[in-house]
């Protein structure tokens, strides 16, 4: 897997590019910056909003060997500061509040880091003569609801809760900047991400893996029937990079593009298959009482697979197995 992994990035495309990259406590934007640090010499420049010491870009060691800037997405002054004297010219937005729970409870916080933050950041971009590329990060939850499945590209986007508005509306904003002022924008839609890194444990992967290393029962919050996408992060983190090296074509900007592995599961399967591999006899506890969530989502990859030549590396199996580890190391750190 790793020769592959090696072989799907261009090192001489990136090799003293000035990248900046928002959302980099995050699980996607960790696990990108961490394919670059490795495998480029790009300059990377980082926005973090908070210290999380837990975080894959702290634990991984990755903190200490690239530029940090703190700060909010949604402060313009700033972001055009980072642009102008790190002359950035590519843009990997990846920030974004991305727990839909949250997103119920509190929208407003939600809509301004998903929706003003991306204005902000699209803004600054359009004032800075130096962007070459950016990446805007979307979601399989910005199309919302639709009877007609998988999401293709072209499937409208029809957000209604919170969280789906805030990934409609940014999205809309990205092409918005496109079509108007020529931006150099590319938006990637993700199906359900997973992988180390995680910290967000009321997402059902980590939930379920953090619930059966400490010996006790799942809780599901939905009745388990809900049919999800789920991408390793590894695969999705790929995905940005690929599309960005694909932007030197004029008919790849401008483009939306899904990355899944085209593999949808019920989500009570994806509990027992994480459970079956952690040998784990533990009942689930199914509470049904989830909010504002759609019954099936998951999308096609083809465009991506033709367009960009990118392909999922790992299986789901293969994706789960690489999480699961990561965990039992991060727990076995915790509890020394």
């Amino acid at each position: 897997m790793a020769s592959m992994e090696i072989k799907s990035i261009n090192s001489k495309f990136w090799q003293n590019r000035n990248v900046f990259i928002t959302g980099g406590t995050g699980l996607l934007g960790s696990w990108v910056i961490k394919l670059l640090h490795e495998k480029t010499r790009a300059n990377i420049v980082v926005l973090i909003r908070d210290h999380i010491p837990d975080s894959h870009l702290f634990l991984d060691k990755m903190f200490p060997q690239i530029n940090v800037v703190k700060g909010s997405v949604e402060d313009y002054l700033l972001i055009e500061r980072i642009l102008g004297e790190y002359e950035i010219d590519t843009v990997l937005h990846l920030a974004a509040q991305t727990i839909a729970p949250i997103a119920n409870r509190n929208p407003l916080s939600t809509f301004e880091t998903n929706i003003k933050g991306t204005w902000t950041m699209l803004e600054a971009c359009r004032r800075s003569p130096n962007i070459k590329k950016i990446i805007v990060s979307s979601s399989d939850k910005a199309y919302g609801e639709s009877r007609t499945l998988p999401y293709v590209e072209e499937t409208p986007l029809k957000g209604q809760h919170p969280y789906d508005v805030s990934k409609s509306c940014a999205d809309l904003i990205a092409q918005a900047y496109y079509s108007s002022y020529n931006l150099p924008v590319c938006i990637t839609r993700c199906g359900n991400l997973f992988g180390g890194g995680d910290l967000n444990f009321n997402r059902l992967v980590p939930s379920v893996i953090r619930s059966v290393l400490f010996g006790e029962c799942p809780v599901l919050r939905s009745n388990g029937k809900f049919i999800r996408d789920f991408i390793y992060v590894e695969d999705a983190a790929l995905g940005i990079i690929k599309a960005v090296e694909s932007m030197d074509d004029i008919n790849i900007v401008g483009q939306a593009f899904n990355f899944s592995n085209e593999n949808p599961i019920l989500v009570i399967d994806m509990v027992s298959l994480i459970m079956k591999k952690m040998n784990s006899k533990l009942d689930i506890k199914i509470t049904n009482e989830s909010m504002n969530e759609i019954y099936k989502q998951y999308l096609s990859a083809y465009k991506a697979k033709t367009l960009l030549d990118w392909k999922p590396v790992y299986s789901l199996e293969t994706g789960l197995n690489k999480t699961i580890k990561w965990y039992k190391s991060f727990f076995n750190i915790q509890n020394k």
